[in-house]
């Protein structure tokens, strides 16, 4: 399959799934709960890395285009009208990364909407930390979630292998008009901010890789957590992550 029918198809997968968003008020809702939970644990997870100026972009770059609890409709809308037009406009290395990006955000926003409906199917009066426990091992498969992180890793991978791109950030900078004019500055903004960010981890040999390499260790060790722990520690491990917030996200 070429990059525009996978983008294309990552896409409209999503889209499906809006649709029934729109349908169901209460969907809606227990997707944003699901979203913010999950970014509320990444931020608790790097709370460290957060705090390090070296590393302090890579963690916001995840967590404003990964782990957002936010609508995405914009940036999908124009990945789906662009998607036939990436392979012509940008170098193979850039393409690869916008269909890796578009393949972890259909699975993504898959298994974010199967977790709520499982969200939806328990009590309002449940826990946060409890609900979304429930829900995730009702849900997903270890395989799944494996697939899911090897899918980051390898954008990261790929937003690494941009940096080292001949030409290619002044390729960026010279598209920032036509995109603007074209409605593509969301896709365009999610390109440039990457590089940026990469880039800048870069500039010291073995830095960006060793920022994946902790992404990995430790999202190993959620996925752990999660699905072979006693649901009861669980549950008590997630809740650190989520005290500060769980009554804004309760249904």
């Amino acid at each position: 399959m070429h990059a525009a029918e996978q983008i294309r198809a990552a896409i409209a997968g999503v889209m499906s799934l809006r649709e029934a968003h729109v349908l169901s008020p209460a969907l809606g809702e227990a997707i944003h709960a699901i979203k913010g939970l999950q970014a509320r644990r990444f931020a608790h997870t790097y709370a460290d890395l957060a705090a390090d100026p070296v590393y302090a972009p890579a963690v916001s770059f995840f967590l404003t285009e990964l782990y957002a609890a936010r609508d995405f409709r914009e940036r999908d809308l124009q990945f789906g009208r662009i998607a036939g037009a990436l392979e012509r406009w940008l170098p193979p290395a850039a393409t690869e990364t916008a269909v890796a990006l578009a393949e972890l955000h259909g699975l993504s926003e898959r298994l974010d909407h199967e977790m709520a409906l499982a969200w939806l199917q328990q009590s309002d009066t449940t826990p946060a930390a409890e609900r979304y426990v429930e829900a995730w091992r009702r849900v997903s498969a270890p395989h799944e979630r494996g697939h899911q992180l090897e899918l980051v890793l390898a954008l990261g991978r790929e937003l690494i292998g941009l940096t080292q791109t001949p030409g290619l950030l002044l390729l960026l900078k010279a598209m920032r008009g036509p995109a603007k004019m074209a409605g593509l500055a969301a896709l365009q903004s999610f390109l440039e901010t990457g590089f940026h960010t990469f880039k800048d981890l870069a500039l010291v040999r073995g830095r960006a890789e060793r920022f994946l390499d902790v992404i990995e260790h430790r999202e190993r060790e959620w996925l752990t957590r999660l699905f072979e722990w006693p649901k009861t520690e669980a549950i008590a491990v997630l809740m650190p992550a989520i005290q500060a917030t769980e009554a804004p996200i309760q249904n």
